[in-house]
């Protein structure tokens, strides 16, 4: 929502200053100029990125136009979800949740939170920790260096499309750039003509230059940031599921595990210590 807020204040602003300037917003529209950028900065994203790459942008980009899905609510809910399975585990003992975590789809303790459930890799991941605490062949320092590494992973694999977009943005005003050293080629072999018309043709070569840089830091360079806030705001959803797990594998409480994890979340979307107790509280009625 707010990226499109923020494209029509772009447009609204700096089309309606050159209005109001005097300017004519008919020589702006120029298709051979768009052609050109747009054309040469989609053949060198396709040159300098491998088909991988490429998907994870394509995938990744349409993300930007949501908003986040990780609100405080949602960590009530994934807080809450892991303090009932852990004291399911200090009540029952580990081999009690066997069935929740082979198929979670089905659980009682799950099903409870869609939200979470919905979400597949966060199920995943805790599920997959859970099986190995289950398993009971790994002690918590090794599951921690286990998790950090898939957390490594997770980032690297989001910041591949952040990359993608920093750079496809930089290249922009050198393709607008080329564009109007073309319109300029195009005006200089056309002196014949009238003083009117080489001036119409110079105007509309400088445009090829405007726009290059207008789709750079206007349009697509903006982007960048916001995946890249989108991806810290994902890594930290996992942080505090890693949080959570290990102080209960170091000998903590299910209160208190989930209290670790609470406190490792941004103070945006961290819910207070009542809001989350009284959360709990509900989820048991």
């Amino acid at each position: 929502m707010l990226v499109s807020v923020g494209y029509i204040v772009i447009i609204i602003c700096i089309f309606g200053g050159y209005v109001l300037a005097g300017g004519h917003l008919a020589i702006l529209w120029q298709p051979v100029e768009v052609l050109m950028i747009g054309g040469g900065a989609i053949g060198a994203f396709l040159v300098g990125n491998s088909s991988k790459a490429i998907k994870a942008t394509l995938k990744g980009l349409p993300a930007v136009f949501k908003e986040t899905s990780h609100s405080k609510e949602v960590y009530m809910e994934l807080l809450t979800l892991l303090y009932e399975i852990l004291g399911k585990v200090r009540k029952e003992g580990l081999m009690s949740i066997e069935g929740d975590v082979d198929d979670p789809s089905s659980s009682p303790i799950f099903s409870k939170y869609p939200s979470i459930l919905a979400d597949h890799h966060a199920t995943e991941f805790i599920t997959d920790y859970l099986r190995l605490m289950v398993g009971g062949n790994l002690n918590a320092l090794e599951i921690e260096s286990l998790m950090d590494s898939e957390l490594e992973t997770h980032h690297q694999e989001g910041e591949v499309p952040i990359h993608c977009v920093a750079k496809l943005g930089d290249g922009l005003p050198a393709f607008g750039i080329i564009a109007a050293v073309m319109g300029v080629v195009h005006t200089m072999e056309s002196v014949h003509l009238p003083p009117t018309e080489l001036g119409m043709l110079i105007a509309a070569a400088l445009v090829g230059t405007f726009l290059g840089i207008l789709l750079a830091y206007g349009f697509v360079s903006p982007l960048s940031g916001k995946l890249e806030h989108q991806l810290h705001t994902s890594t930290k959803f996992f942080e505090c599921i890693k949080i959570t797990l290990l102080a209960n594998l170091n000998g903590y409480s299910p209160v208190l595990a989930i209290e670790f994890g609470r406190k490792a979340l941004f103070t945006t979307e961290r819910p207070s210590f009542a809001e989350l107790e009284e959360h709990v509280k509900q989820s048991k009625s």
